[in-house]
């Protein structure tokens, strides 16, 4: 198996390694890894495209290269530039310094890098590891996703549907914040709603007197409705919840009938 990792941590980020790590599992003796990964940090750029300036991308070792852009612009590099001769069977995104969960989904980019990969016809899988007091502290905090990872893409794999759709299905997983002998096993979730808690705004001052303001995230130790992704988490389960590009309110087509003319 030929498989393409990306983050969107960085290319020198710590769970890039254990995403590489899960990959080589997977790929099996007779497969390849390769990594086309940001140069920087893109957290919370979502499914952002550099469309309007080109990007550099540099070889840094063998079938390992850094590209100056979002997560889904590495894949559009991987896919289309490095890979081109021959692409990927899968494609892996993370292994995310804390959780894609809930609302946390729509702003990362880990979950970018994926989404990109469906789009473009290639079966995709966004891991994240959620962080909490079980196990922040662990020599190791990536634990639960190393241990856990490659059987969890397994079975997705194995369980892929693959309808054919044009929107074709990519997967977000999220590994409890426990150590790996604590993770209660995997249940599949839908995409939760921490309820009380958003992202705002915090202002700082900078030394100069200059007023800036930094984006400050919610409680991400809320539960969500039972049988979603974050309610899973924190109760120690994996969360696999299969998502579509396509955002259409496709259960509201029914009652806005109306507004046709």
């Amino acid at each position: 198996m030929r498989i393409l990792i990306t983050n969107d941590d960085g290319i020198n980020a710590p769970g890039l390694k254990v995403l590489a790590d899960i990959a080589t599992d997977l790929a099996g003796p007779g497969g390849e890894v390769w990594t086309v990964a940001p140069a920087f940090e893109q957290s919370g750029v979502g499914h952002c495209i550099s469309y309007t300036h080109p990007m550099m991308i540099i070889e840094m070792e063998t079938r390992r290269y850094a590209a100056e852009g979002s997560p889904a612009d590495c894949v559009l590099a991987g896919l289309h530039e490095v890979m081109a001769d021959a692409p990927p069977d899968l494609v892996l995104s993370g292994v995310n310094r804390g959780n894609n969960a809930a609302e946390n989904t729509l702003y990362s980019g880990t979950i970018g890098g994926a989404m990109e990969a469906a789009l473009q016809g290639i079966p995709a899988v966004a891991l994240s590891q959620y962080y909490g007091p079980a196990n922040a502290g662990l020599d190791n905090p990536f634990e639960a996703a190393a241990a856990h990872g490659a059987e969890t893409v397994r079975r997705i794999l194995a369980h892929d549907p693959d309808e054919g759709a044009d929107y074709r299905l990519f997967y977000n997983v999220n590994f409890p914040p426990v150590p790996a002998e604590a993770v209660k096993g995997t249940r599949l979730a839908v995409q939760g709603y921490r309820r009380g808690t958003r992202f705002s705004t915090e202002p700082h001052l900078s030394p100069s007197g200059r007023r800036f303001l930094w984006i400050r995230g919610g409680d991400q130790q809320i539960a969500t409705d039972p049988g979603s992704d974050a309610a899973a988490n924190l109760d120690g389960y994996i969360s696999v919840t299969p998502m579509r590009a396509d955002l259409t309110a496709h259960e509201t087509m029914d009652a806005l009938a109306g507004i046709a003319t």
